[in-house]
């Protein structure tokens, strides 16, 4: 099944983490004219559920980062469950293998664009050795997008450290190239927080990164629509 082709014209997401669903509505509403998605995580998630990511399709674009990542059938419904809610975007891990990406990029339908989790932004090299993977970071993202790909999947989760090879090895956007979204973007000057490979949005973007998935240096501003709009002005 050929995933929707996807397009966002502001690359800003402002990924809303919060335990609480009227504070996620309030910032969503906050930043809608000034961002080009929103990202629902697990936190969130766990705190509005499915009526949460209803309410959100409403006014926004929602880019559902729930990571799934068990046998290819729980997969397969989870994202089934995923495409009626409304959302454009959602995420597995590739390291669960051929047969579950496979079985995640069919029920997305064409409705749903899949996204492969390649090596989570909080790993160096140490944790990613640490967990099993032989070789670095930059390595093991490479392997698992090529699996990711050949799976079917529409796009890649990587940090920004990897996009400039990632483009390099699978080609950019206009050669079919994969959608690349880019969590462990920190304008100039931010706190890195649990983020170990990390890039400024203008340097992401100029790598080949197609969405940027920025959190607290917009939501925990004093004016987190006026934060988003000085990071699309510098871009």
């Amino acid at each position: 099944m050929t995933a929707p082709e996807v397009t966002v014209s502001n690359p800003i997401c402002v990924a809303l983490d919060t335990p609480s669903p009227t504070d996620a509505l309030d910032m969503a509403r906050a930043v809608a004219g000034s961002v080009g998605a929103v990202k629902i995580g697990l936190t969130a998630f766990a705190a509005g559920g499915p009526d949460l990511v209803r309410q959100m399709t409403k006014a926004n674009r929602v880019f559902l980062d729930l990571k799934f990542h068990d046998i290819p059938a729980q997969v397969a419904g989870a994202v089934t469950r995923i495409r009626d809610l409304g959302a454009e975007l959602t995420t597995v891990h590739a390291a669960g293998g051929r047969a579950m990406l496979q079985a995640a990029a069919e029920a997305a339908g064409g409705e749903v664009t899949v996204l492969a989790v390649t090596v989570l932004t909080s790993l160096g090299d140490r944790e990613v050795r640490d967990v099993g993977f032989a070789g670095d970071a930059a390595s093991t993202v490479l392997r698992l997008v090529e699996l990711s790909l050949s799976a079917g999947v529409g796009g890649i989760v990587c940090s920004p450290l990897e996009v400039a090879p990632i483009r390099e090895r699978f080609g950019n956007r206009a050669a079919g190239g994969p959608y690349l979204v880019v969590p462990g973007i920190r304008p100039e000057g931010s706190d890195l927080g649990d983020q170990r490979r990390t890039l400024a949005p203008k340097g992401a973007l100029d790598a080949g990164a197609d969405l940027l998935v920025i959190g607290r240096p917009i939501t925990a501003a004093a004016d987190p629509a006026a934060a988003a709009r000085a990071i699309a002005g510098s871009l």
